[in-house]
């Protein structure tokens, strides 16, 4: 799940504000959040009448791989072909005081990694989480709303489908043969991070905001639930410092569309670990991602369509030089385009494009199945899906993965043989909340 993306449509949002799913999110597909639920969630999730908070979700699931023969006898992905029941979440959500609300999420992977002998782990953890205090003044000339938000992972604060942490794909295979590629600018990588921000949305269009992130230890523990120090399979991150993080974004509504234009950066400078995932202060990684995105949306039922892009570019320079042998940089572009008919019936298309600076210590080349032989990231891809939804909290989908170019190359990109498209999913999905 460390590569995949979380809902944000909770029944407990429903309940407390008397609305439909649809009401919050376009044409019902969570986690699109329409204008209404992003005002919603930037005066706090406090529309309403407090009610009862918890919710849940479960996922199962089923991933084909093209090619899942690792080379040498074995298979890449073992529960290939294979239905399971992949995570499920419990969720503390809603309005706290007239100006207090938040969201929890609390996840169980099912399948997170296997012993020595094979036999599948578990992994419970906190997964996100935003805590916000808000107000808003109306008057005849002004609409204006600020707020303080406390969250634990970059852009799950944001409220527009263009931003890393509800970007598409909204799910995606956990246990496919290429899961970890492509490659992820640090603000598209799930961090488990303490970040306070504040925010200010002037007149329904103009959206700022600035919020600095810091290592989630101590007092912030309870923002890395399930990540420790010195944990061998999720060690916690650590950071050196403040970390900035600014955003960006004009917005107009007219008749049944609205559309979004945005901007936004962060600075992160992430300590190594040592042999036994301690903390080595001292020189750290650097991240510098600058991008922009933008959204438009039509409702107006029974159609709805959605679109959004993002584009980011990072520039890292590793004084570690544990990670990259020199300075770096990485490019990542999506688009993604949805329709949806009378809030049951969908279709989307993406694209993804991810391309850097050859680096032989962050992409090496000899490495079967994963590696890069011209050591790049370079990976290209188009992700069709179809998807129904029979009532307003289940979802059952299918999507495929299609490669183009794979870590630099279509063809024996890895030097011993296999080709992009081995790496093609077909993932079959069943979605529901209660």
């Amino acid at each position: 799940m460390v590569f995949s993306q979380s809902a944000q449509a909770v029944p407990s949002f429903a309940r407390q504000t008397g609305q439909s799913c649809v009401a919050c999110h376009a044409g019902g597909q969570f986690p699109e959040l329409t204008p209404y639920g992003r005002l919603f969630k930037l005066t706090g999730y406090t529309n309403g009448v407090r009610g009862n908070p918890l919710a849940a979700m479960i996922v199962g699931d089923m991933t084909k791989t093209a090619n899942n023969d690792d080379g040498a006898g074995g298979t890449l992905s073992p529960k290939d072909e294979k239905f399971i029941a992949d995570f499920a979440s419990v969720f503390v959500a809603g309005k706290v005081t007239e100006n207090v609300g938040g969201f929890a999420q609390f996840t169980y992977n099912v399948h997170d990694r296997q012993d020595a002998q094979g036999n599948w782990l578990g992994f419970a953890h906190s997964d996100n989480f935003d805590l916000r205090y808000a107000d808003r003044r109306v008057d005849a000339n002004t609409d204006f709303i600020w707020g303080v938000t406390l969250h634990n992972n970059p852009t799950v604060q944001d409220v527009w489908n263009s931003s890393p942490a509800w970007g598409y794909p909204y799910l995606a295979t956990t246990l496919g043969a290429f899961s970890g590629a492509p490659v992820s600018t640090f603000l598209e990588s799930q961090q488990q991070l303490a970040g306070v921000g504040a925010y200010v949305y002037l007149n329904n269009s103009f959206y700022a905001e600035l919020t600095s992130y810091q290592t989630a230890k101590n007092f912030w523990q309870f923002l890395s639930l399930g990540s420790r120090t010195g944990d061998p399979d999720h060690p916690l991150t650590y950071l050196s410092g403040s970390n900035p993080y600014m955003r960006l974004a004009y917005t107009h509504e007219w008749d049944a569309h609205n559309v979004m234009l945005g901007a936004f950066a962060m600075n992160a400078k992430v300590l190594p670990l040592d042999s036994n995932n301690f903390p080595i202060f001292g020189p750290s990684t650097q991240y510098r991602d600058v991008g922009v995105d933008a959204q438009y949306q039509y409702l107006l039922y029974p159609h709805t369509f959605t679109a959004q892009m993002r584009y980011i570019h990072e520039r890292i320079n590793d004084d570690t030089q544990n990670l990259y042998a020199g300075p770096a940089t990485l490019n990542s572009f999506k688009l993604k385009g949805s329709y949806v008919y009378r809030a049951q019936y969908g279709a989307s298309l993406a694209y993804t494009n991810v391309n850097g600076s050859a680096d032989a210590l962050a992409y090496p080349s000899g490495t079967p199945n994963f590696g890069s032989e011209s050591n790049v990231p370079n990976t290209q891809m188009w992700t069709p899906e179809i998807f129904w939804m029979p009532i307003q909290n289940v979802r059952i989908g299918l999507q495929y993965n299609y490669f183009t170019r794979f870590n630099g190359a279509s063809t024996n990109y890895d030097g011993n043989g296999r080709n992009a498209k081995d790496n093609n999913t077909t993932f079959l999905y069943l979605w529901a909340a209660f």
